[in-house]
């Protein structure tokens, strides 16, 4: 009877991807970004992933897609940064140049939980191509798009402290 709560409890979770315990985003700041006020972010590739279950002998998927590189750019701008679609020399010494990568993906509760995807940003001067800040974090959601784009806002509000 036991294990049989303990499996019902590892089911729920998996569904609600609820019990994913993810780690602290880490932040580096070398230098205060808000000093700066151009980006230029390095364009992504957007990801299309799909998600489906069958109900009542019916399957229903849902697909959903993300460019990081359209959230980040969302996200700053709401900020208050102005994004430059390429470097300019007379803006290079107030510019910051932002990259994106996916840096991990790590399995929660022996895979039965699902998986995190996490994401790197990071912050570098135009001028002296010097970090100024970055941020790690991950993030879970139904989809890959989903926990691409939580681990981009998590980075970025631990980051901005939002």
């Amino acid at each position: 009877m036991k294990k049989m709560k303990l499996f019902s409890l590892l089911i729920i979770c998996a569904g609600f991807n609820s019990c994913a315990i993810l780690k602290p985003p880490i932040i580096v700041k070398n230098e205060f970004i808000g000093n700066y006020k151009y980006i230029y972010v390095a364009s992504t590739n957007s990801l299309t992933s799909s998600s489906g279950s069958t109900y009542g002998g019916q399957y229903y998927s849902s697909s959903k897609s993300v460019n990081p590189s359209d959230v980040i750019i969302g996200i700053l701008t709401k900020e208050g940064f102005i994004a430059l679609p390429e470097i300019k020399p007379e803006l290079i010494d107030q510019t910051l140049i932002v990259n994106y990568g996916e840096s991990g993906k790590r399995n929660i509760a022996g895979g039965l939980g699902g998986y995190t995807i996490e994401v790197t940003i990071q912050f570098i001067s135009a001028k002296t191509h010097t970090l100024m800040s970055s941020c790690t974090a991950e993030g879970q959601g139904e989809t890959e798009a989903d926990d691409i784009r939580k681990a981009i806002n998590r980075c970025l509000a631990g980051l901005l402290d939002r």
